[in-house]
């Protein structure tokens, strides 16, 4: 699995390690999928906020507790929440919590 380090991704604070759950092969044989990852964000780093645009973000709260921006609209989220953003609106994500913020991805394309 390929995994990076995104500094200040999105305007956010710190950075943002995204482990990619398909490789680009089993990605492209569904053009509908363009992400599915796990993503860390470690205590007071931030993805920060941003609109999505033909597609849809879905997030799963696996572990740690953050503060995720539905369009603007701040609400805590903790191991078990899910978060949607469907295509036209936005959202960001802080780790406000003292562990990393573990969370998987999915973004479909409309």
């Amino acid at each position: 699995m390929k995994e990076e380090r995104i500094n200040n991704m999105c305007g956010g604070e710190g950075y943002v390690t995204i482990k990619h759950l398909l490789s680009d092969h089993e990605q492209s044989l569904n053009k509908k999928i363009t992400l599915y990852a796990q993503v860390t964000i470690e205590p007071g780093h931030s993805l920060g906020y941003h609109e999505h645009h033909g597609e849809s973000e879905i997030y799963y709260i696996i572990s740690g507790k953050g503060e995720y921006s539905d369009d603007g609209s701040l609400r805590p989220v903790s191991s078990g929440d899910l978060t949607f953003t469907p295509d036209g609106h936005g959202h960001g994500m802080a780790n406000c919590g003292e562990e990393n913020l573990v969370f998987t991805a999915l973004i479909v394309a409309d």
